[in-house]
């Protein structure tokens, strides 16, 4: 039987055929890695508190947490603690791709939202899901209530990844339509131009939402671990390009290199949260990333 750590790893979670145990396993083994961390002392709950700040009250100390954990938290108002997210999902074909990896782009992307959704109805925070390829396909309010998780899931083990994508005008259909300050949780491999994608993610800093932008590629297409001649075919158009992987790795390996820089510095100078994942690595780093985000906002 896998420790809660190991359900971290996606060669492991790819073993569970039921999302909603994928989603609980994740959860559970970064929750216990929690415990070696500097968040240590957390639980499921986490959110209800945050660190103890120079001038704070001390009457508001929750000392049963102090005994637990040897740290000083305050306990915050459940008004102060909800955070409206959506998860925003790349549909385009791409995303389907999976060299040698158990698990394709899209399968990744689908557990980490699962185990996003997992974690914020835990918190009682309101959580909804957009999906998109050229434009919005599934558009599902953010809810809070215990049902919203089966909701959620439900729709998220329904959906293939098929067909063309336009990530820019998606995500710009996105800030039209949402009217409130949200967390926008976007999933996508972002294999289009990048200019167009990171002027609409402009666009929704401006509006005042907050992004964590999760680049999700397949280990192959950041490591490139092919020899011989090669047959590269984008799976949107069906275009093919034979080639010699020796004479083209050096070239291929700058390229992506330089696109994941060029999202890493736009994004930061935008406020974004850029996260760079591919499917080989953990799941703890993207959560992780969550929990920095919802910290930085109390």
């Amino acid at each position: 039987m896998p420790t809660a750590e190991q359900y971290l790893k996606p060669e492991v979670i790819q073993t569970v055929a039921r999302l909603d145990l994928r989603a609980r396993f994740i959860v559970e083994g970064f929750l216990s890695g929690l415990h070696a961390s500097p968040y240590h002392g957390f639980s499921v709950e986490f959110s209800e508190h945050r660190r103890y700040a120079q001038g704070d009250d001390l009457k508001d100390i929750d000392w049963l947490v102090y005994a637990k954990t040897d740290r000083y938290y305050i306990k915050k108002y459940q008004a102060e603690t909800n955070i409206t997210g959506y998860l925003v999902m790349d549909l385009s074909e791409s995303m389907a791709y999976t060299h040698r990896q158990q698990l394709t782009k899209f399968d990744y992307s689908i557990c980490l939202a699962a185990a996003l959704s997992y974690l914020m109805i835990h918190q009682q925070d309101p959580v909804g899901l957009i999906t998109f390829d050229e434009k919005i396909r599934h558009s599902l309010p953010a809810r809070s209530k215990r049902t919203q998780l089966g909701t959620i899931l439900a729709l998220l083990s329904k959906l293939k990844p098929v067909g063309l994508t336009d990530a820019a005008a998606s995500l710009k259909a996105v800030a039209a339509m949402l009217r409130h300050r949200s967390l926008l949780m976007i999933f996508s491999d972002l294999l289009a131009d990048p200019a167009p994608i990171l002027g609409t993610l402009h666009q929704l800093r401006h509006r005042g939402h907050d992004v964590i932008l999760f680049h999700v590629l397949d280990e192959a297409e950041v490591s490139f671990p092919f020899d011989g001649t090669v047959d590269l075919k984008d799976p949107e158009t069906g275009e093919s390009l034979v080639l010699d992987a020796a004479s083209m790795r050096g070239d291929y390996l700058d390229a992506v290199r330089e696109l994941r820089d060029t999202y890493r510095r736009d994004c930061f100078a935008a406020g974004i949260d850029y996260v760079p994942l591919d499917t080989s690595m953990p799941f703890d780093k993207a959560l992780l990333e969550y929990l920095s985000q919802r910290q930085a906002r109390f």
